[in-house]
């Protein structure tokens, strides 16, 4: 009897669980232990092909040669295209590696390095600088070196390299950020301030006329003696400014040459550049902080004229705000006279720059990046690097008005302009489009979690990405409450979205769109994404297996069903 109990027990149990496993909806994936293979199937052969617009449209060197915008060199953007290194004469640059980096670093007090990778235009554009820099301090007790990051990784690592290229200086093994200008001189004259005195002896008048042609800007201190209390608190005022030389004299004869009275009292000091306000002359207390001071803001010409050469000057300058004048050459003769009035005015406080918008090497993409499309003579703002907010002036191009806003942006009273690109007329895709001015409305929708990626048209990782990113946005196209998104980071802004490259991945997670955004770091596939979502949505959900199956697989897969259903219908009969 108790036997016959167990089995009849036995075979309802194994009914009830075939039939459970019949009737059971297969579709809802709820935890991560389910396959989920399905998930990289192939959806249809759109997925294969990449949607930005055409890269070819886009000049990669014209993002990447502005590094002091917004950094694109950092971002890990693709740079597998084959690259031509120019010919630049390197034999006075000292080649590291691994193998003899350390024994480099401990046994020459000096040593310059450079961090670089063969693809980074700025490296290319500092190549032929860095060269003649080491040949012209050859036999001065240092050595200008490089290293290949993309071969020396771990070495890379090691000193927290993020970007190219990234210089340092060494002083008996130990190391410090190279923060001069990337130009021949400007290495020569930070490197033999860190090596030297700090200030130089003029004598001769040949001396005298030497500097005064082969220098863009110097100091001259005309002292009533080469040694003392003077000459200390030139030189120390020297150390604080590692781009500009000062000099000192006691010969009337030099100082005359140098535009200073022989009469005048001393100590007297002047500031000569090469531009427009060519003699700045020093009339504070003769002491380092306030001769340091006196250069610091008068060592720039009033307006720099925007060139690739001079970009590290504006934005690796210690003042960080900028006043930028976008407008034509021809319409530059108008309003240019208003803006050098300007610059006088917020003179150290301010750096006013010209960008010529007909240039097409440089205006245009200047342009493009900080949103300019206007014809019209625009002034905008710019904070820096830093946080790189963004200013509009809106008026005409008058002192008056330029006074009103410089004074304004100095107090942090004025809105920040992001660029947008226009709002899509149509917005039914399975991945949304995201713009500037659409943004609060698609991101930060409080009811919806919002995976955003910011891409760059021209960037191969995001083309490369592309398929998977339009697979997972199909297969959860029917999940309400969430949204995939993504948004051009080359034309469009937001303060919520920031992007350290391109590809850059944000989550926005519903109902916690006041915090910042958390940074997506998966495997760049649709598995790996549907985890993080799973694990990271605000709102739970649950993703439906697909009931299509490929062309291919349809009959077997179908002869298969019909033989499954027929062997559990034997098997019902059985039971």
């Amino acid at each position: 009897m108790a036997s016959r109990f167990v089995l009849v027990f036995a075979l309802s149990a194994l009914l009830f669980f075939s039939r459970s496993a019949l009737c059971k909806d297969s579709n809802p994936i709820d935890d991560d232990d389910d396959d989920l293979s399905f998930l990289e199937e192939p959806t249809d052969q759109n997925d294969a092909a990449p949607h930005y617009p055409d890269p070819d449209h886009y000049d990669e060197d014209n993002y990447d040669d502005l590094e002091n915008f917004s950094d694109f060199d950092e971002g890990g953007g693709d740079h597998e295209d084959a690259y031509k290194e120019p010919e630049v004469d390197e034999k006075d640059v000292v080649v590291l590696k691994g193998t003899n980096f350390s024994d480099t670093v401990e046994k020459n007090r000096f040593v310059m390095v450079e961090f670089y990778a063969p693809w980074c235009g700025h490296c290319q554009a500092l190549a032929p600088e860095y060269a003649a820099a080491a040949t012209e301090l050859k036999g001065e007790n240092v050595i200008l070196a490089k290293i290949d990051s993309t071969e020396e990784n771990e070495l890379s690592q090691e000193y927290g390299v993020e970007g190219f290229p990234t210089v340092f200086f060494f002083i008996d093994g130990v190391h410090k950020p190279y923060t001069g200008q990337r130009t021949k001189e400007g290495i020569v004259t930070w490197i033999k301030k860190k090596i030297g005195p700090g200030i130089q002896n003029v004598t001769t008048l040949d001396e005298a006329e030497r500097i005064l042609t082969s220098e863009s800007k110097v100091v001259l201190g005309y002292l009533n003696s080469l040694v003392g209390p003077e000459s200390d608190e030139l030189a120390a005022a020297s150390r604080l400014e590692d781009d500009v030389n000062f000099y000192q004299t006691v010969d009337p004869k030099v100082a005359k040459l140098f535009h200073l009275d022989p009469e005048v009292k001393r100590p007297a000091l002047i500031l000569l550049k090469k531009e427009a306000e060519k003699l700045s002359y020093f009339d504070g207390k003769f002491e380092k902080s306030a001769i340091a001071e006196f250069v610091f803001a008068n060592k720039l010409p009033l307006v720099i004229t925007f060139t690739r050469e001079n970009a590290p000057q504006i934005f690796e300058s210690e003042i960080k705000k900028q006043l930028l004048l976008f407008a034509t050459s021809k319409d530059s003769e108008k309003v240019l006279p208003d803006f050098q009035a300007a610059a006088k005015l917020f003179k150290g406080k301010l750096i006013f720059v010209y960008v010529q918008t007909d240039n097409e090497d440089i205006g245009k993409p200047v342009s493009d990046y900080f949103g300019i499309t206007s014809d019209a003579p625009t002034v905008l703002g710019y904070t820096g690097n830093d946080d790189s907010r963004k200013f509009v002036h809106e008026g005409e191009v008058t002192l008056a008005n330029l006074k009103a806003f410089g004074q304004d942006f100095i107090e942090d009273k004025l809105k920040p302009f992001f660029k947008s690109d226009p709002i899509p007329e149509t917005n039914d895709g399975d991945v949304k489009i995201v713009v500037g001015n659409n943004f609060d409305e698609i991101v930060l929708d409080e009811s919806k979690d919002v995976l955003l990626e910011i891409y760059a048209p021209w960037c191969g990782h995001c083309q490369s990405l592309e398929p998977t990113y339009n697979k997972l946005a199909k297969h959860l196209r029917g999940i309400d409450s969430i949204v995939i998104a993504k948004m051009d980071g080359t034309t469009n802004e937001h303060p919520r979205a920031k992007a350290d490259g391109f590809p850059t991945l944000l989550f926005f997670p519903a109902g916690n769109k006041s915090f910042d955004p958390i940074s997506v770091d998966a495997d760049r596939t649709v598995v790996a994404f549907y985890k993080f979502l799973k694990k990271n949505a605000s709102i739970p959900f649950k993703l439906q297996k697909p009931t299509s199956t490929p062309k291919s697989e349809a009959v077997s897969d179908a002869k298969e069903s019909q033989e499954s259903s027929s062997s559990t219908n034997d098997l019902r009969d059985e039971l």
